[in-house]
C-alpha cells in the first residue's frame, strides 16, 4: 500500500459534512502522525470553528452554491467556479496533494474540478440518499464512491457501484462502551442511572417542535419515572418551560460538546433523521425517534428508513409530534426494558463503528490503483 503524505479534505457548511470530514483526518493522523491535511472550506462555513479549533489546517477558496442541475457546460458557463477552482489547485500543488476525499458541500466542487484537471486521485463520500449535488458532479469525472450506509447501493441508480465503508465516526462515539460509561455520565448530568433516560435535541440550532412537545410532556415522562437530557440548542431564542417539583430529573443545556457522555447515559433518543444522527445512535445501538425534517426533498425519512425497517427506531412526523403522541408511543417504549434491549440489538445490526479506517482503507486502495 502507498503511504499518504499530503491528503486534501473538501467538505464544509454544515456540521454533517464537517463531523465525517474531522473524524477522517483523525484517523488519517492517528497512522501518521507527519502526514499532511489540508482541509478546504468557505469563510462563511461553520468549518472555521470547528477545523481550526481540532488543529487542522484551514484553507478558504472562493466557492459559490451550485444550481441544483448541474451539467458539464458548468465550467463555460460559471466564471466564478473556474476562479474557485484555479485557487483550489493552487492549493493541491502548494501542498503536494496525494488524493483529494470529498465529503459533500459546495466547498467539494472546485475541489473535485481541481482535482480532475490536475489528474489527481480523489474519493467522493456519500451518505445521503439522493445524494448532494456536488457529488452527483463529480461522480461525471470518478467512480471512487464510498458509502456511508450498506443500504444506499440499492437506493439510487448513482450510487450503484459505490463500496460501503461506514461513516467516520470521532473515537469518543465509535469507541464508547455505554454501559461501562453510564454511570460517570448520569453523574455528570445530575441523572439517576436506575432510571431511565431520554435524550433529546435538535440539532446545534435547536428544533421548536422537539423542544415544545417534549417540555410540553414532562408531567407525563417524569410520572412514569422517565428522565430527561434536553438539548434544547444554542441559537434557539424561545424559552423552554420546564415545570416545577417533578419527580425526577429534567435536564436542559443549551449545547452539549460531550455528546459521548449524553448517548452514554441514553436509553432513548429523540431527534432529527440527519445522516450523522443516524450513523451514530445506530453505531451506539440506541432506539431513536426520528422526528424528520418537514420541509425539502425527505432525505432524512430516507436516512432512517432502514433502521427503523430493521426495528431500531420509531418515526414520528414533525406534524404529529405532541406531549399525547410523546404519552401514547414514546413512553410505553422507554419504560420497557425489553423492547429499549430489542431496538438497541437491531439498531446495532444496522451501524457501523469502523467507517474511519474502512475509509482510510478505501483511499488508500484509490492511490495504489491511479
Amino acid at each position: 500500500m502507498p503511504q499518504l503524505r499530503s491528503v486534501v479534505l473538501a467538505g464544509g457548511g454544515t456540521g454533517g459534512h464537517i463531523y465525517p470530514l474531522l473524524a477522517y483526518a483523525d484517523c488519517l493522523r492517528r497512522h501518521d502522525p507527519h502526514v499532511r491535511v489540508t482541509c478546504l472550506g468557505t469563510e462563511k462555513g461553520l468549518e472555521n470553528d470547528l477545523i481550526p479549533k481540532a488543529g487542522y489546517d484551514l484553507r478558504n477558496v472562493p466557492a459559490h452554491q451550485l444550481p441544483r442541475k448541474v451539467n458539464l457546460d458548468l465550467l463555460l458557463t460559471a466564471p466564478r467556479m473556474l476562479k474557485a477552482m484555479k485557487a483550489t489547485r493552487d492549493v493541491l500543488d502548494e501542498v503536494q496533494a496525494d488524493v483529494v476525499v470529498g465529503f459533500g458541500g459546495y466547498v467539494a466542487v472546485p475541489a473535485y474540478l481541481a482535482a480532475w484537471r490536475r489528474k489527481t486521485p480523489m474519493v467522493i463520500f456519500e451518505f445521503n440518499d439522493p445524494p448532494g449535488v456536488a457529488n452527483k458532479m463529480a461522480l461525471k469525472f470518478s467512480d471512487n464512491l464510498a458509502l456511508g450506509f450498506p443500504h444506499l447501493a440499492q437506493a439510487s441508480p448513482i450510487l450503484a457501484d459505490g463500496e460501503f465503508t461506514g461513516v467516520p465516526l470521532r473515537p469518543a462515539i465509535s469507541h464508547l462502551d455505554r454501559n461501562a460509561m453510564r454511570a460517570q455520565a448520569c453523574q455528570y448530568f445530575g441523572l439517576d442511572p436506575r432510571r431511565p433516560v431520554l435524550f433529546v435535541y435538535g440539532g446545534s440550532q435547536g428544533a421548536a417542535s422537539i423542544n415544545n412537545a417534549v417540555s410540553g410532556a414532562a408531567q407525563m415522562l417524569a410520572h412514569r419515572g422517565v428522565q430527561v437530557l434536553h438539548i434544547t440548542g444554542a441559537r434557539r431564542d424561545e424559552p423552554v418551560h420546564i415545570p416545577e417539583g417533578l419527580p425526577v430529573a429534567y435536564r436542559t443545556l443549551p449545547y452539549l460538546d460531550r455528546m459521548d457522555l449524553g448517548y452514554a447515559a441514553a436509553d432513548m433518543v429523540l431527534a432529527r433523521g440527519g445522516s450523522m444522527t443516524v450513523a451514530e445512535v445506530s453505531a451506539l445501538g440506541i432506539p431513536t425517534v426520528f422526528v424528520p425534517m418537514p420541509w425539502g426533498n425527505k432525505e432524512q425519512y430516507r436516512n432512517a428508513g432502514p433502521v427503523v425497517a430493521a426495528g431500531g427506531a420509531m418515526f414520528c412526523d414533525d406534524e404529529n409530534l405532541s406531549p399525547g403522541w410523546i404519552a401514547e408511543h414514546l413512553i410505553p417504549v422507554i419504560t420497557d426494558r425489553n423492547r429499549v434491549l430489542q431496538m438497541s440489538q437491531a439498531a446495532a445490526a444496522f451501524g457501523s463503528r469502523t467507517g474511519d479506517e474502512a475509509l482510510r482503507n478505501y483511499t488508500l486502495k484509490v492511490v495504489s490503483q491511479a
